[in-house]
């Protein structure tokens, strides 16, 4: 479609239990500047910085109270406690960038995907990642090193809740072979910017191009 045509951006929702590879598919997306050009929502929580994390990149990592204060005032546009942290999406920043047409990547839980899907369901195109299967899941967290022993059977404890929610998705993309749903991925992004209703631009194009005269 042509870049004069204008369109709004959308919002496209990651999410999977823990250790299923959606923040490797999201950092993959990311990284494609040429074809994608995504931009990242960056989520603002109460959870400890991991070692592999930086502040202002992966996560704005805040104070409860800090939070709370977000919250009730209405800045978070989705919120949601995860393995007794928080985790919320900033208003602001989400809606001025779909108005200017930025794709935006959210990397975020089923409760936060349910909340954009009914505030703003115009705007979200949802995907669910799932692990091919539970023993591969469990192996998946422990091969990343990054939780304690108590966290890692928390986390797969939480995924069969998780997994529940695939019904909620606009997609489902089994993740046994990393390129294949990774291009999985990219090919939905492609085919969602292309839909009608995603390009107000439309209408004048089609204007000028029927009033167009021919010599």
């Amino acid at each position: 479609m042509p870049n004069s045509i204008k369109r709004r951006g959308l919002m496209l929702v990651l999410s999977s239990p823990s250790g299923a590879g959606k923040s490797t598919i999201a950092r993959l997306l990311l990284n494609d500047k040429e074809k994608l050009e995504l931009a990242l929502s960056i989520s603002v929580t109460t959870r400890p910085r991991r070692p592999s994390e930086i502040d202002g990149v992966h996560y704005h990592f805040i104070s409860t109270r800090e939070f709370e204060r977000l919250r009730d005032s209405d800045e978070l546009i989705e919120w949601a406690e995860v393995h007794g942290n928080f985790y919320g999406t900033p208003r602001e920043a989400a809606e001025n960038a779909l108005a200017d047409g930025q794709d935006m990547l959210f990397d975020i839980d089923w409760q936060g995907a349910l909340q954009l899907q009914d505030k703003m369901k115009g705007d979200v195109v949802s995907i669910f990642i799932l692990p091919p299967s539970m023993a591969d899941l469990k192996l998946r967290l422990h091969r990343r090193a990054e939780d304690t022993e108590e966290v890692i059977d928390m986390r797969l404890r939480n995924a069969r809740n998780e997994i529940e929610r695939w019904r909620s998705y606009d997609y489902v993309i089994v993740n046994e072979d990393l390129n294949r749903a990774y291009h999985q991925v990219q090919s939905i992004v492609t085919a969602e910017r292309l839909r009608r209703d995603r390009c107000p631009g439309l209408f004048d194009f089609v204007s000028n191009l029927l009033d167009e005269k021919l010599d």
